[in-house]
């Protein structure tokens, strides 16, 4: 056979042998009627509309807690079913329980949370009446576009008094004078925040979160992680606010050690103790609809292996992760993956996409005008680092490749997250993870923990 520069992939596949359970699989069989929900305040569980026929639209849940302009916002824009959180969750938060949002990526949490949001706030106010608190500018954007498409129903309605509900994004990065400005002269009903930007403008008095009835922490388990912002976070929960004067939601589709999670939330007062835990999927955490492959080469062969992977799978639209570039690789002047990739991809791939990148270090007008050409573009390959891993919600994307393997398991889910976000589609997505021999036990751990099965592609490559 005459050497190639392409390799041929073989797409008769190898199914790794099957994970063990662990053996806490047990303690997870459901043991009640309803075993979405949990509760450490002793009363008995609400009844999830999901009990009820799954023929119920959104509107016909939230009919009796929403304003009609919004009912009908929803419908136009195409939100008419349920998912499985939201038929879990909303007779929860309409109840007036604080509650965690534990399900899967692409599972419709924000629209969850975004429904109680308007389901309480009165435009009529004057004051900063909910919260959203996110851990990226990325998310902080399109979790304001979603509230501000609901936002924007009542200016549609020429029978209601044109008092605005007005969401700000008081993000990283952000014009911070103009918004000092705007939050004096008039409070948004709404903010979407980041915690450093929010902990500037309450330790200078800017605003006050006084008339604030909900709260809602997306991606929780990220910022409580996150050691540059547990401390901000917790004196948000604690100290500028009290769980008493606020309905209290928490959102992620990784919390791990769940049970402890809802234990401190009541014993530091982050909720109340009728704080609500609607876990859905929980025996399977990854989303069914995705195909994971994994295929094994040399440290060097890995930039035209993932050529070779794009040239036969044809992706629609993909995002390829790469890690952080190291401490030390950063001191010895080493140029990041995220570069090489690119600069290789832009020389070598010949498809239509168009090639992305977005990272940390890139200032946040270049990460703002990154996402925009994806959303705007036909395709796209888009080159990132765990940046983009967070709720950043891209429908089209259909193949994630995972160039360097995620530090964890819970960062693997959240990569994977980032295709097979249609709810109701029947379509197969693909993650392929391109490893090194030694880096094959790393991955049959996240297998096991996540509970998935990874196909292997067997190579040939022409010498």
């Amino acid at each position: 056979m005459g050497c190639s520069n392409t390799a041929t992939l073989l797409l008769s596949t190898l199914k790794t042998p099957p994970y063990s359970k662990p053996s806490a699989f047990r303690f997870l069989q459901p043991r009640n009627p309803y075993p979405n929900l949990r509760s450490l305040s002793g009363k008995p569980p609400i009844t999830p509309l999901s009990c009820l026929p799954s023929s119920l639209t959104l509107r016909e849940i939230c009919r009796n807690h929403l304003p009609d302009h919004v009912l009908r916002r929803l419908e136009e824009v195409g939100y008419l079913v349920p998912t499985d959180v939201q038929m879990e969750a909303l007779p929860i938060l309409f109840s007036g329980n604080d509650c965690i949002l534990h399900a899967q990526t692409g599972s419709g949490k924000t629209l969850t949370y975004l429904l109680l949001i308007f389901s309480l706030i009165n435009p009529k106010r004057s004051s900063v009446q909910a919260l959203i608190v996110v851990p990226t500018r990325e998310l902080g954007m399109q979790v304001t576009k979603v509230a501000r498409m609901l936002a924007v129903a009542r200016h549609m309605d020429p029978e209601l008094e044109h008092k605005s509900c007005t969401v700000m994004a008081l993000l990283d990065g952000g014009m911070l004078r103009r918004h000092k400005s705007w939050l004096k002269a008039e409070p948004p009903t709404i903010v979407v925040a980041t915690i450093g930007s929010l902990s500037q403008m309450l330790q200078k008095h800017i605003f006050k979160l006084d008339s604030m009835q909900v709260l809602v922490v997306d991606e929780v388990d990220f910022l409580f992680n996150s050691s540059k912002q547990v401390s901000s976070l917790r004196m948000l929960l604690t100290s500028y606010s009290s769980c008493n004067n606020r309905q209290t939601v928490f959102a992620s589709a990784s919390i791990p050690q769940h049970r402890r999670f809802i234990h401190d939330c009541i014993q530091q007062k982050w909720t109340k103790g009728d704080v609500v835990h609607v876990h859905v999927n929980r025996i399977k955490p990854m989303p069914a609809c995705l195909r994971h492959r994994f295929v094994i080469c040399g440290r060097k062969e890995k930039h035209q292996l993932l050529l070779s992977l794009l040239q036969s799978d044809l992706p629609k639209s993909g995002i390829i992760f790469v890690g952080e570039q190291s401490e030390k690789s950063k001191k010895a002047g080493k140029a990041p993956s995220t570069t090489l990739l690119i600069d290789f991809l832009r020389t070598s791939y010949d498809g239509s996409l168009e090639i992305l990148l977005l990272e940390e270090d890139m200032n946040f007008n270049s990460r703002a005008a990154s996402l925009s050409d994806v959303r705007q573009g036909d395709g796209y390959l888009l080159v990132s680092t765990d940046i983009a891993a967070r709720g950043i919600d891209l429908p089209e994307t259909t193949h994630i490749y995972n160039f360097d393997l995620p530090k964890t398991a819970v960062d693997y889910l959240h990569r994977a997250g980032r295709t097979g976000r249609m709810p109701f589609s029947d379509k197969k997505y693909t993650v392929t993870n391109i490893i090194v021999s030694e880096e094959r036990f790393v991955l049959q751990r996240f297998e096991n923990e996540l509970m998935f099965n990874c196909e292997e592609l067997t190579l040939e490559v022409p010498c």
